[in-house]
């Protein structure tokens, strides 16, 4: 379970007030107008920036004031982070140990992670010799071979194309089923949540506005930010 209870945070003069709970196992879709505060909330959660107030908890335990490499996520971006000095066996390795120093057992995780998301072909390959989709396959085969139970996803098939976004977007959804991960997905896309997210989470005007099971995600909500947001969408 992760919790956002009262978490304070100002940007120069405006306050993003956060409150959210998301169950183990669930993939929430993070959604809103640009500006409302979804990249803000992940950043909180994740460790990039901190509250001024308030907790974020995982499983009761407070992450608040830990790095990002000590709290219990997986994190995956719109730009794959690759390093472009490392083969792509590497790249995922960097998961498991920063120094590359692995044993038998997670050489073989690397493997199976790679196999996992179609990339156990290109294993000795370097980023530059991968399309971009190959790129976002190592990334996400880097954040699967990771202990932690709950992924972080920022935009990260955004600038992929349609059937691409929809490919991958079923990748996260098979993967994490089967691993019981929690995750966590700021996306513009009302038809990426429909096809991957259980629940989400409408932020707007600097605070969750509404957090529901997806099936909510409907023009005909009674939140009317909510409702406009969907029907711009589905017009667009």
């Amino acid at each position: 379970m992760l919790t956002l209870n009262n978490v304070h945070y100002y940007y120069h003069d405006a306050l993003f007030l956060f409150d959210l709970e998301v169950a183990q196992g669930e993939v929430v879709a993070l959604m809103g107008p640009s500006g409302a505060g979804k990249s803000t909330l992940l950043a909180l959660v994740a460790g990039f920036i901190e509250p001024t107030k308030g907790s974020i908890a995982v499983d009761g335990i407070s992450v608040v004031g830990q790095e990002p490499y000590q709290r219990p996520f997986a994190m995956l971006f719109q730009e794959h982070n690759l390093f472009a000095h490392l083969t792509v066996r590497e790249n995922i390795g960097l998961g498991l140990h920063p120094g590359l120093k692995l044993t038998d057992s997670q050489k073989q995780q690397v493997e199976l992670a790679a196999e996992q998301v179609g990339v156990a072909a290109m294993l000795d390959r370097l980023p530059e010799q991968l399309s971009g989709g190959q790129k976002q396959r190592v990334a996400l085969a880097r954040c699967f071979v990771q202990p932690h139970s709950i992924w972080l996803l920022d935009e990260p098939f955004s600038a992929l194309d349609p059937i691409l976004r929809e490919e991958m977007l079923s990748l996260v959804k098979t993967l994490a089923a089967k691993r019981g991960i929690t995750v966590i997905m700021v996306t513009h896309h009302l038809s990426d949540a429909r096809a991957i997210a259980t629940n989400f989470a409408f932020v707007a005007n600097g605070k969750v506005e509404v957090a529901a099971v997806v099936a909510e995600l409907s023009a005909s909500h009674d939140n009317p930010y909510l409702s406009k947001f969907v029907m711009a969408g589905e017009q667009s």
